[in-house]
């Protein structure tokens, strides 16, 4: 059994996270806001109450870690439609950093921290952990600038690092704002899904999968960079496709009502590789 701390254990990613170490046995502590203990929908773990985990300081980090064996840092700043720009990405970067810092004051044994595919060149359109990287947001440059200091940091100690890039993700518990929660609502309103051609191809992951798949990276020995995908590829119309036929409503689906974006890549495919624990 491992003492594991998780921040961002009442989000999206989170908790199916949290849920599933601790159904594994393994002994889990929650970081979160006050007042949202219910979001934790009765999970048995230790709660940790902290108005903002990227305000506090290296001290409060060590205190915090101390006697955890391996903290999963899911949380960050993602509201859509406002993270990918926001100035917020400033502070979850700098807040990491300290984290970190406490982290190998605590002589914390694994940081496992969450990046996304938008860090990559996605021009390659098939994205490995040797895909170059090349971000184009300020929500992808502050991932990748925490992976690069961390990774370097936590060199110079004993702490294991792996940075775990999510890729596109679908499920419970999804942002209303999303398109797979969009499509579903449009279809049990019986309203137009307004989209756009639907050619570009996607790598799609149940939110449960992705959490399994990390879960099984942050208790192997795994180190570096790890990606969280299915390794699959899927157009937006075939996904829309298929959630309205579950409605029977595919004539709902207006493709073309919305513009391309003409700077998205066409292909946005992980690759991943396996590892036993």
């Amino acid at each position: 059994m491992s003492r594991i701390l998780i921040t961002g254990a009442t989000g999206f990613v989170g908790l199916p996270v949290a849920r599933q170490l601790v159904a594994a046995g393994h002994s889990v502590t929650c970081v979160i806001r006050p007042g949202s203990d219910e979001k934790l929908e009765g999970l048995d773990a230790k709660i940790v109450h902290c108005d903002d985990v990227f305000a506090q300081t290296a001290d409060w980090w060590k205190s915090t870690l101390t006697g955890v064996d391996t903290l999963v840092h899911l949380a960050w700043y993602a509201e859509p439609g406002k993270y990918l720009t926001s100035e917020r990405n400033l502070e979850c970067l700098t807040g990491t950093l300290s984290m970190a810092k406490g982290a190998a004051a605590a002589d914390l044994r694994r940081f496992v921290g969450v990046g996304t595919c938008f860090e990559y060149d996605l021009s390659a359109g098939h994205l490995s952990v040797d895909t170059p990287l090349a971000p184009d947001t300020p929500y992808a440059a502050a991932k990748v600038a925490t992976f690069t200091m961390l990774k370097a940091w936590f060199a110079t100690t004993q702490v294991e690092f792996l940075w775990a890039r999510l890729f596109y993700l679908f499920g419970a518990r999804e942002d209303a704002r999303r398109l797979v929660p969009y499509l579903h609502a449009q279809m049990q309103n019986e309203e137009p899904a307004k989209l756009t051609s639907g050619t570009a191809m996607r790598d799609y992951l149940d939110v449960d999968v992705a959490a399994e798949l990390l879960v099984q990276d942050t208790l192997s020995a795994r180190v570096g960079a790890t990606n969280i995908c299915s390794g699959q590829g899927v157009t937006i119309r075939a996904l829309a496709e298929t959630i309205a036929d579950q409605y029977g409503r595919r004539d709902l689906l207006q493709f073309g009502a919305r513009p391309d974006n003409l700077t998205d890549p066409p292909v946005v495919i992980g690759q991943r590789t396996e590892v036993s624990s």
